[in-house]
């Protein structure tokens, strides 16, 4: 079999080099061009000296990473995506897009947390949500796919099957996330700072981060109901990985063991979802450099409450390996395709 041929446009942020990265390693997919406005011209490896004599491929043009490309992998900012596609879409080449310019399906919504607009409202009609554990058969074989964020692909993976099976209050739910830097992307800001970053920890963005709506249209498409959550991000002091504590109100009469068999039944046939035994915490440390996801369970019968924990990697499950995972889905390859990477031990 022919290798599938990859571009990756903003190839030097954090997103776009870690696809690289997972690309290199990926038996049926080969590196063929990567583009960078800030480092054209240089190789890859001297923007990133972790991948001299794996990939000193040189920075070049937008125009050639689609040229040269079946898939292109854009990690833009939000918002610079929509000319891209409609090019790679003419020329029938898969799109896979990092940012938000097609997770929403409402203009008005992104009008309103984005500021931008959509410039081909057609084009939008072909893409699908790339959260394979949910939207599997949506994603198969299509060419434009919406790779979710980090914040939400944590939080669903969470709550889901609790939504999903009736067993928890749409009402009151409360997502209580921690992020490392790398969620911020590359570019230096002040908040970013080793000395401001170092030994803190803060919220940020409380009740408006932008991947509220995104996070509210998954949970509703699988409850059947609109809902709104209270989604409150913060900033850990470290470089990678996502951990969402959620929090619901029990159906009345519900039990922890219709919990579990709910966990069970939704995960136990999904190779990058790591249900954890009852009492253990799901801990970001133990997905590091993964597309696993892990789950941990809890409820206090004292006050009626579900507590439910997942963990990623924000740049693997929340990025870039999810985004290799929809290519494996859009080209019929196994999902698990240069993914099933064993994540270090300490």
């Amino acid at each position: 079999m022919e290798k599938i041929k990859v571009g990756v446009v903003g190839a030097t942020g954090y997103a776009g080099s870690e696809i690289c990265r997972m690309i290199l390693g990926h038996p049926q997919a080969e590196l063929k061009a990567i583009s960078s406005v800030s480092f054209e011209g240089m190789e890859l490896s001297k923007v990133y000296p972790a991948y001299y004599q794996l990939c000193d491929m040189v920075c070049g043009t937008e125009d050639e990473a689609v040229e040269k490309s079946d898939v292109i992998f854009a990690a833009l900012p939000h918002g610079l995506s929509q000319e891209l596609a409609a090019r790679c879409d003419r020329e029938g080449k898969t799109f896979i897009d990092m940012g938000a310019d097609f997770r929403l399906q409402s203009e008005d919504i992104y009008k309103e947390w984005y500021g931008g607009e959509y410039t081909d409202k057609a084009l939008h009609e072909k893409a699908v949500y790339g959260l394979p554990e949910f939207f599997r058969e949506e994603i198969k074989g299509k060419k434009l796919i919406a790779n979710p964020g980090c914040y939400t692909t944590a939080v669903p993976m969470a709550l889901v099957p609790a939504l999903k099976n009736g067993l928890i209050e749409t009402a009151g739910i409360i997502a209580d996330c921690k992020s490392g830097v790398t969620g911020a992307g590359r570019k230096p800001v002040q908040s970013n700072h080793y000395p401001e970053l170092n030994e803190s920890f803060t919220a940020y963005k409380v009740a408006n981060h932008r991947h509220t709506p995104e996070i509210e249209q998954t949970l509703s498409r699988i409850s059947g109901e609109a809902m709104k959550i209270t989604f409150v991000p913060h900033l850990l002091p470290i470089n990678r990985g996502i951990l969402a504590t959620c929090y619901a109100r029990l159906k009345p009469g519900v039990t922890e063991e219709q919990i579990w068999d709910a966990y069970r039944t939704q995960y136990e046939e999904e190779f990058f979802v790591r249900l954890l035994p009852k009492g253990q915490a799901a801990n970001v440390k133990n997905v590091h450099y993964t597309n696993f996801c892990d789950v941990s369970l809890f409820t206090d019968p004292r006050t009626g409450t579900f507590v439910a924990i997942s963990a990623i990697d924000n740049m693997g499950k929340g990025a870039a390996g999810q985004a290799v995972q929809n290519m494996n889905l859009s080209f019929g390859l196994e999902e698990t395709m240069g993914l099933k990477l064993v994540p270090p031990a300490f």
